[in-house]
């Protein structure tokens, strides 16, 4: 059974990093200026332990430790980061080597041998967190270390992705001597290897990030440290950047904010925004408990009344656009199922499936959202989708808003019939856009086990290490998906980076996981 998960992130409202642009009279854009930078967001880690996180802690996660692979700006592919050289070294992708650095050290002095590597993914496991990231390693069966610079990871089926998983956040490696085996770390400390050592942090408020001298990696720091500084509240972040008291921003600008930042007035006081192509996306999801939607003429009628061009114009003004698939535009092997099957909304289609399968209306619904995970638009896209449903006169939708802890933790137990989510990648692969929403086990706490996808679709995709070679298999998952609504795609966001003028750099400081690589960032020398 294949049950990949993750829980974010995941993941994130309508913003991400920090950035960039210039003028000055004159400018030089060495890296040298040693100063801090301060980058601000709303997404602030729920833990400092990496067994027992799967959302927006991974941004802090990239900078303070360190991954056997990683992915270099630029690269769709991993590539050696504690690791000298990893490799399948059996032709069906069932046992990979890797061949560690030599001289690693943890930042309390321990070494980083193939020892403190089992130890890191084993506590994963056994620790066993609902909200960690051990369904990520589902085709890990053991660990072997022949010598102290070699592990052997040994896969219990084919899995070709294995090596973009070693390249995630979720694969940090952490010192043996301060992380128990058996247990998550709770002093709010980190003992890591990464670019970035951790010299003090405060819950909700900020992390203060120093160079690491001993650091062996692929990343090259054009500062002396960070400063992150987490807020609660976007329209304090924003004005923080106004007012100059932080460099740069990402994760939780709302629609407003960026087209606000985007004015000639605020780049008449040096702020610049940029947009990316970005794979955020944001989806329902139906819980299969509950009487109404466990039906799929409601799933269906649900999805033949919701209209995602009024969504994302109303509520994010252009900042995202209609998604019509798990896996978003840019991704290997997209299709529109939901727009081939659904096409544009339709209220007596959406009747007429409720009345012939003798479903009584308005059916009544209860949808959840988090309040402080995905920034301060997520209230509003509610409203207007319980809006657009009891027009239809078809629905009557209630609302409640959670904070994220208790949010995260009640979709986990089942506790919410219908509720939002928002996914970014934790590896550029397909895979990682249908893998997690499906098994007994899943990154949406709802068991859903479609057979083909879990025992034939997935599988067979593993098998090949050339993953422009596997649109095929998710082209039909996609349309499976479709056919079950179990997941029901709304939008793709973009990525916006908003920082001052003399701040270079965020132009590679987004990873393609989206987490932000602070030792790209460099104040612009100028005089």
């Amino acid at each position: 059974m294949f049950n990949r998960t993750r829980c974010l992130q995941i993941t994130a409202a309508l913003a991400s990093i920090s950035m960039l642009a210039g003028c000055g009279l004159i400018s030089g854009d060495s890296g040298d200026s040693g100063e801090r930078i301060v980058v601000g967001t709303t997404s602030a880690p729920s833990t400092l332990d990496p067994a027992a996180a799967w959302d927006g802690s991974w941004e802090l996660y990239r900078n303070v430790y360190q991954t056997l692979l990683a992915f270099p700006t630029g690269s769709v592919k991993p590539q050696p980061d504690a690791a000298q050289s990893c490799e399948f070294t059996d032709s069906v992708n069932e046992s990979y080597r890797c061949t560690l650095r030599k001289g690693l050290k943890f930042s309390n002095g321990e070494p980083l041998d193939s020892k403190a590597v089992k130890h890191s993914f084993d506590r994963i496991r056994t620790i066993n967190s609902k909200v960690g990231p051990k369904d990520l390693f589902g085709s890990l069966e053991r660990i072997e270390t022949p010598d102290a610079q070699t592990v052997v990871f040994h896969l219990k089926t084919p899995d070709a992705t294995f090596p973009y998983v070693l390249g995630s956040p979720a694969a940090s490696l952490v010192a043996p001597r301060d992380y128990p085996a058996d247990k998550v770390r709770e002093d709010g400390k980190v003992t890591g290897s990464g670019p970035y050592v951790l010299d003090e942090y405060v819950d909700k408020e900020k992390a203060e990030l120093s160079g690491y001298s001993d650091y062996q990696g692929f990343a090259q720091r054009k500062n002396d440290g960070v400063t992150i500084r987490y807020f609660d509240d976007s329209g304090k972040m924003v004005a923080s950047l106004k007012d100059k008291k932080i460099d740069a921003t990402y994760r939780g600008l709302t629609a407003a904010e960026i087209k606000e930042l985007q004015t000639p007035n605020s780049r008449d006081q040096g702020i610049q925004v940029v947009a990316n192509v970005g794979a955020e996306i944001r989806y329902l999801v139906f819980n299969p408990k509950d009487p109404a939607v466990r039906q799929l003429p409601v799933r269906q009628a649900i999805a033949q009344v919701v209209d995602r061009g009024t969504l994302v114009s109303e509520v994010y003004q252009g900042t995202a656009e209609p998604l019509y698939s798990m896996v978003p535009k840019g991704v290997v092997g997209h299709k529109t199922p939901f727009f081939d099957k659904f096409a544009h909304p339709d209220i007596p289609k959406a009747k007429k499936l409720l009345k012939d399968a003798n479903v009584a209306t308005p059916v009544e619904l209860s949808f959840f959202y988090t309040t402080d995970r995905y920034g301060s638009s997520t209230e509003a896209e509610f409203k207007e989708l319980k809006r657009q449903l009891e027009e239809s006169g078809l629905f009557k939708v209630s609302l409640q808003g959670k904070p994220w802890k208790e949010f995260q933790a009640g979709y986990k137990n089942g506790q919410y019939p219908v509720f939002g989510r928002g996914w970014f990648p934790d590896f550029p692969d397909p895979d990682n856009f249908i893998a997690p929403f499906v098994g007994k086990e899943n990154a949406v706490g709802t068991p859903y086990e479609p057979t083909e996808i879990i025992n034939d679709l997935l599988p067979k995709s593993r098998r090949s290490g050339d993953r422009s070679a596997v649109s095929s298999q998710f082209e039909r998952a996609q349309q499976i998906l479709a056919e079950d609504v179990r997941l029901l795609p709304l939008w793709q966001g973009k990525l916006y980076v908003a920082a001052g003028e003399d701040i270079a750099g965020s132009e590679r400081a987004l990873d393609p996981q989206t987490a932000m690589q602070m030792w790209e960032l460099y104040r612009k020398t100028s005089w």
